[in-house]
């Protein structure tokens, strides 16, 4: 039996789950309040179909509350990991370099392994769990791997390099 996507570990550093942490705390504090204030004196206003401020207010106040949904079930499931050893074997929290086989005017490519959620900028972020990342988990430096992309097209990438990610 597989899990859900809502029962996976996903793996975090330290530094992505503090700042993850800090998130959640700022949405349910200062945040949320700001927005319900924001809320309270729109309503205070008067006739609600037609005020815009209100409205928006609301909207935001979903996404807020979405995010905070979206940051609770991360915490919940994630798994606050050491950095991986230099093996050159892939597992999250590697970034991974990696070339498509036969493609000569293909350049390398760099992503890290782990949770999407704390990409870090400049850096593309794959799950263990997305088509190449579980393809590619447990490959080696110089292995050759094939995976089926979302549009049904087998496609083979060659392991360029694996190492700590430290971001």
């Amino acid at each position: 039996m597989t899990q859900s996507p809502q029962q996976e570990k996903i793996w975090l550093t330290q530094a992505a789950h503090d700042k993850l942490v800090a998130e959640l705390e700022d949405l349910k504090g200062p945040v949320r309040q700001e927005v319900i204030e924001r809320i309270s004196a729109a309503r205070d206003e008067g006739d609600l179909k037609e005020n815009g401020g209100y409205h928006a207010a609301r909207e935001e106040q979903g996404r807020i509350e979405g995010r905070i949904r979206q940051l609770e079930d991360m915490l919940r499931r994630a798994e606050v990991g050491e950095t991986p050893p230099d093996d050159g074997v892939v597992e999250p929290g590697m970034k991974v370099t990696y070339k498509f086989v036969g493609d000569d005017d293909d350049e390398a490519e760099t992503f890290l392994l782990g949770a999407r959620e704390i990409e870090p900028e400049g850096l593309t972020v794959y799950s263990p769990q997305s088509p190449l990342g579980a393809a590619i988990n447990g490959a080696k430096r110089g292995d050759t791997v094939s995976y089926e992309a979302p549009n049904g097209k087998t496609l083979e990438v060659v392991v360029l390099d694996a190492e700590p990610y430290t971001g």
